[in-house]
């Protein structure tokens, strides 16, 4: 590999051909501000906080100025200094400076830098600014344009990572803004509501609609029996909003909290992903058995599914029937357990917390029966746990509530990219070949490969399977399938890079802190760690997934089954 070697700031510092003056530094340990950088997606210098001095006759921006041998670069003069806090005053100029209200508040990159480098309200910008109202025409995701600092990297995410395209720069100079073709909501688009967005916003200008009065008013109401579930990736994630390191499991903590926080009853969304795994399997052998439509592609993600029904239309019936976990632990408390307990379903009031925005509009749909009342996201239940005073860290471990709160390792790995896949697998291995399965990993699947691909020997029936993760890695698996490039037995696509470890609506991460701890690794990792722990590890197995259906299914996709926890898809217009 051809190096090169540089100064910056009185360091010697040596770099691979082709790196930029900002990973030089970084490779060195020093840091310089940025705002619209994010490495591999958005480097576009727009925001010239990241302005250094390399000798040429203009400052220039470090994400995008290539390092050259012998180059001698300043990051931190006087003269740099003021003009990065020059920049910051001309943002706030014409900024919506609501703090104290605002969501993102200390959790906000704009409002780091500021007091990184003195600015305060008064800046002598101040004088006209545009006026944006608040968009809140989608399910899932709120825009506050003027909130926004043009940085672009909700544009290039949308675009680059998840190819669904639905927002850009309009207008030019003091009148540019990010919006929707034609100025339309965001709900008229094809937006997925996946809430990628939102993760890489630097400001509150993304949101997720929060729906947290809804569930503290249904907890106060007497007449309501309110039940909640998290699911899998929640709990690898949750520890984040109280100081713990990323990648922390606090499934006991959790649950705590959800029991002081006033809830009826605290189930496991990992329950039904036990329970999916059982009626995606047998769909997926009855397909092969019976000649059904191959490949299968699993329905877990709405993101995903959405993305499907806008752009890939023609692999409807591709996709497994089933509904998504959470949406058919809300059938199944309304029905077996409201049953079991004597509740009439009326007065039953489930909550869905999830690591998905797009689970918002997934709730709304109307083939889903209502059979889930409010889906809030792990932040969301960050901020109702600290709304109420609890003292996350100082809980004690508690466990679910019992008859759907158990839960096998095959169902806590469905948070990670592959994990569905792998889970399937586990069962499908055993139902096939009538054997014990003695190793219950499939390597295989599991890492980050945007695509990942295997071919399972189910003692003589052997099956093709595929892993994408993020609806930009899924185009490009579907589009190979679409030209007979590939031919796949069973495919998982989640709508989210990573998988739901890194959806929507999990811990905001900034872009500087990606650098150093990759969220999709250290969250998937607690999973796998959960997963190893558990006695149980294959869904079948689970005592009370063989209870359900002994008492009240009847066996998997029963005609009971298909009532309950199946599901159809519409094709959607393509913009």
């Amino acid at each position: 590999m051809n190096m090169i070697t540089l100064t910056i700031d009185g360091v010697e510092v040596t770099v691979p051909a082709g790196s930029t003056v900002l990973e030089a530094a970084r490779a060195a340990g020093i840091r310089i501000p940025t705002l619209c950088y994010m490495k591999d997606i958005n480097e576009i210098g727009a925001c010239r906080l990241c302005v250094v001095d390399t000798g040429a006759r203009a400052w220039q921006a470090a994400c995008v100025a290539p390092a050259a041998e012998g180059m001698k670069v300043k990051t931190n003069t006087p003269a740099l200094r003021a003009a990065r806090k020059t920049n910051l005053e001309l943002l706030l100029s014409n900024h919506d400076k609501k703090c104290l209200s605002c969501v993102r508040s200390t959790n906000c990159e704009l409002q780091k830098l500021c007091r990184e480098y003195g600015v305060d309200d008064e800046n002598r910008y101040a004088g006209a600014t545009t006026s944006h109202p608040e968009d809140f025409g989608s399910a899932a995701i709120v825009r506050d344009n003027s909130k926004c600092v043009l940085c672009r990297r909700c544009v290039a995410v949308c675009s680059k990572i998840q190819n669904v395209g639905v927002i850009g720069a309009i207008n030019r100079g003091f009148n540019t803004s990010i919006a929707s073709p034609w100025n339309m909501s965001l709900g008229e688009t094809a937006c997925i509501n996946c809430g990628q967005c939102i993760a890489v916003c630097p400001t509150g200008a993304l949101t997720e609609r929060d729906d947290t009065a809804k569930v503290f008013e249904a907890i106060a109401d007497p007449t309501k029996h309110v039940v909640v579930q998290p699911a899998p990736a929640v709990r690898a994630a949750l520890g984040e909003e109280f100081g713990l390191p990323m990648g922390t499991s606090v499934t006991g903590k959790m649950a705590a909290a959800l029991r002081r926080l006033g809830f009826d009853k605290v189930f496991d969304t990992d329950f039904a992903a036990d329970l999916t795994i059982m009626e995606e399997g047998y769909e997926l052998i009855g397909r092969i058995k019976n000649g059904g439509t191959l490949p299968m592609i699993t329905s877990c993600s709405p993101g995903w599914i959405k993305f499907c029904e806008h752009n890939y239309p023609e692999f409807l019936d591709n996709l497994s029937s089933c509904k998504s976990p959470h949406e058919m632990m809300g059938a199944i408390v309304k029905s077996y357990y409201a049953e079991k307990a004597g509740i009439d379903p009326k007065d039953i009031f489930v909550v869905s917390v999830m690591p998905c925005t797009a689970k918002k509009f997934e709730r709304m749909r109307p083939e889903m029966n209502n059979e889930v009342d409010v889906v809030i996201t792990t932040r969301e239940l960050a901020r109702m746990i600290k709304n109420s005073g609890i003292d996350f860290t100082e809980l004690p471990d508690e466990d679910f509530d019992e008859m759907l709160g158990d839960s096998t390792g095959a169902g806590v790995i469905f948070g990670a990219t592959g994990g569905v896949m792998e889970a399937a697998l586990r069962t499908a291995y055993e139902v096939v070949t009538g054997k014990t399965l003695e190793k219950v990993e499939f390597e295989a699947v599991r890492g980050l490969e945007g695509i990942k691909e295997a071919t399972i020997d189910l003692e003589g029936t052997p099956i093709s399977v595929a892993v994408a993760h993020s609806t930009g890695a899924a185009s490009k698996l579907l589009d190979m399938v679409k030209a007979g490039e590939k031919n796949y037995t069973f495919i998982e696509v989640m709508g989210c890079p990573g998988g739901c470890v890194n959806g929507g609506g999990q811990p905001i991460v900034s872009p500087e802190e990606r650098v150093k701890k990759d969220p999709k690794v250290l969250r998937a990792k607690a999973l796998y760690s959960e997963d190893e722990a558990k006695t149980i590890r294959k869904s079948h197995e689970n005592p009370s997934i063989q209870k359900l259906y002994a008492e009240f299914l009847g066996e998997p996709n029963s005609h009971k089954a298909h009532e309950l926890l199946h599901t159809h898809y519409t094709a959607r217009p393509k913009y």
